[in-house]
């Protein structure tokens, strides 16, 4: 009798156990559903840049300008503008690691933000969104789940201001300032260069590209690569220096692909004598070209970038976000120039024929020269 009732009130127990322990599960399940539905609606995220910050006009603004985008639509989400002082590699990721334990997401415009590999390794709960880099190999691993790592095809943006400067340049003399040669500004300088040349083949210019002693670059392979570059994204005077310097050699259309040094150029331009324009880079830079009654922009060569954060922005939200190591294109409307009236100040013909070259790109006709794609500005598929 007395082992048939504990027997009894062992089973009694157990079930009442397997109850508790069966709800315990559930509310855990809940409390995990709720606590990633809560990080989804108040996702925060870092933006951590070059020294020219945020509010460059150009690169990195175009970057942040879609996080604010996103933020428009997810408005209990947040952002933080970091800005690394220095430009150095090994600063960028340890500026990043500084922050990485407080945010949800961090994105990392340049490529000397490549390292923070290592640091996505260690945090596998984080996120982080590179542009205008591959994340640095951590072993043999070059892809990772928790980087989603978005390069643009610079080259044909650069091909696009290449062509406008050439068809539109009275002086026959044209020219590109960049600040680093890191790979994306090789490219839109090869870019440019390609550009240039399939002007003057295919509709009969005689323009030259200058080129300044002193100041050619070395990419990441330490090969020089010719082109006019100041070493910094931050440095005004240096591109004032330049630009001035150009303008005496009486190149009258400077695509300037530089950060905030580009602003150097740009006032150079400004206070130029004489007809002198420049070519806006990354974003729609017509507003920054407002000089008194006139404008010095003639055009813009973009990429199409605060678009692409924005997007991949709302993949973490709605759960489709996939790390990956891409190139975007034309053919996904992410590289292009401003033909918009009002922002562009194009002939008709120059438009017509850009507009014809930009399909010819899309579809692979046309496949300007990049740091590493094996072509050259004098030699490329389509030319």
């Amino acid at each position: 009798m007395k082992k048939s009732t504990k027997k009894i009130a062992m089973i009694v127990f157990m079930a009442l156990m397997t109850v508790v322990m069966a709800a315990c599960g559930n509310d855990s399940a809940n409390d995990k559903k709720a606590k990633a539905e809560a990080g989804k609606d108040g996702l925060k995220i870092a933006i951590v840049t070059s020294p020219s910050g945020v509010d460059d006009g150009s690169f990195n603004e175009d970057n942040y300008n879609g996080i604010l985008k996103f933020i428009e639509n997810h408005p209990t989400a947040t952002v933080k503008a970091v800005k690394e002082e220095t430009g150095d590699p090994a600063a960028a990721v340890q500026a990043v690691a500084d922050i990485v334990a407080d945010y949800d997401v961090i994105v990392t415009p340049g490529f000397q933000f490549a390292g923070v590999s290592s640091i996505a390794v260690e945090n596998p709960d984080k996120i982080f969104i590179l542009n205008d880099s591959e994340p640095a190999p951590v072993g043999d691993q070059k892809k990772f789940e928790n980087i989603y790592a978005m390069n643009f095809a610079e080259q044909e943006s650069g091909f696009f201001a290449g062509m406008a400067a050439a068809l539109e340049t009275k002086s026959n003399k044209v020219a590109v300032v960049n600040g680093i040669a890191y790979p994306s500004n090789v490219n839109y300088q090869f870019g440019f260069e390609s550009g240039v040349h399939y002007a003057n083949k295919v509709f009969g210019k005689n323009v030259k590209l200058v080129e300044l002693s002193g100041y050619a670059g070395n990419d990441v392979n330490g090969t020089d690569v010719g082109g006019n570059y100041a070493g910094s994204f931050a440095d005004e005077a240096t591109g004032k220096v330049i630009g001035n310097a150009l303008i005496k050699q009486d190149v009258d259309i400077i695509f300037v692909a530089a950060g905030g040094t580009g602003n150097g150029v740009f006032t150079a331009v400004k206070e130029a004598k004489g007809d002198v324009k420049v070519i806006g880079v990354d974003v729609d830079q017509y507003d920054d070209g407002v000089n008194g009654s006139k404008n010095i922009v003639l055009t813009s060569g973009v990429k199409f970038m605060s678009m692409n954060i924005e997007k991949a922005l709302n993949a973490v939200v709605d759960g489709t976000f996939k790390g990956g190591n891409v190139v975007l294109y034309a053919d996904t409307d992410s590289t292009g120039f401003i033909k918009e009236e009002g922002r562009q100040q194009l002939s008709e013909d120059t438009l017509s024929k850009l507009n014809e070259a930009y399909e010819l790109v899309k579809d692979g006709t046309i496949v300007p020269a990049s740091n590493f794609n094996g072509h050259t500005p004098e030699k490329f598929p389509g030319l």
